[in-house]
């Protein structure tokens, strides 16, 4: 997210405070080292949580960073996301110092709906950025009976994450290797089954992973929606 002044962000948060409700921190969990789980608690019942919204958070005085909504209750007061912890990246320093009892805004969730009830059939893609929206689709996807199958690119140190995290129905891929090249993507076993060409194909996390995969289901002629939303690209901040 691009950055603002800490005037203008100051200023921002003041005249919309209503509607920017405050929020503590109930849990914080390491997964691993690089994967944290933060659950807040406050008044989230005028907040739209469709699968695949993102809520920003203020991770320093003039900087915002989304994060995609794992899990909420709204008549609970609840509201969880899952991050990334990588280097000295501002939401990284911020998200890595959550504590219990800690109090901040949030933005109302907004962004793209990522889940159709109507669709019988799922394919996602995702990095440890995506690992969020994985859990709250999931969620949606098992109530309502829908095949699925996730694809994730970690690093090794993540591997076990999807598991720890409740994921089923998935595959594991290295980062860089297969979905950097279009011809090996044209190779997964999936794409030789022909219902799945009627079906959502989610495509979120690295930007040229998600520009590769979407490239081969164009040349595929899929008959199913093309969700493609990258998270974050090399060499940019805060896509």
């Amino acid at each position: 997210m691009p950055k603002a002044p800490k005037w203008l962000n100051d200023t921002v948060e003041s005249l919309l405070s209503g509607k920017m409700p405050m929020l503590q921190v109930i849990a914080a969990e390491y997964i691993n080292p690089a994967i944290k789980r933060i659950r807040f608690h406050g008044d989230i019942s005028r907040l739209n949580f469709h699968v695949g919204y993102a809520m920003a958070v203020r991770v320093s005085g003039t900087e915002y960073r989304n994060y995609t909504v794992s899990y909420h209750d709204a008549e609970k007061g609840i509201v969880e996301m899952i991050a990334h912890l990588h280097g000295n990246a501002p939401g990284s320093i911020y998200v890595d110092s959550l504590t219990t009892g800690d109090a901040l805004r949030l933005v109302p969730p907004r962004g793209k709906k990522m889940y159709d009830s109507a669709v019988k059939q799922h394919f996602f893609f995702g990095d440890e950025t995506s690992l969020g929206l994985a859990c709250s689709l999931q969620q949606s996807l098992q109530k309502n009976d829908q095949r699925y199958r996730f694809y994730f690119e970690l690093d090794h140190e993540n591997k076990n994450v999807p598991a720890l995290l409740g994921l089923d129905n998935y595959t594991l891929v290295a980062k860089g290797t297969t979905f950097f090249d279009a011809a090996l993507v044209n190779e997964l076993p999936l794409f030789r089954i022909r219902n799945w060409h009627r079906g959502n194909f989610i495509l979120t996390g690295n930007a040229r992973s998600v520009q590769t995969i979407r490239k081969v289901l164009k040349q595929n002629n899929i008959s199913g929606n093309i969700l493609a939303q990258a998270y974050w690209a090399e060499g940019k901040t805060g896509l």
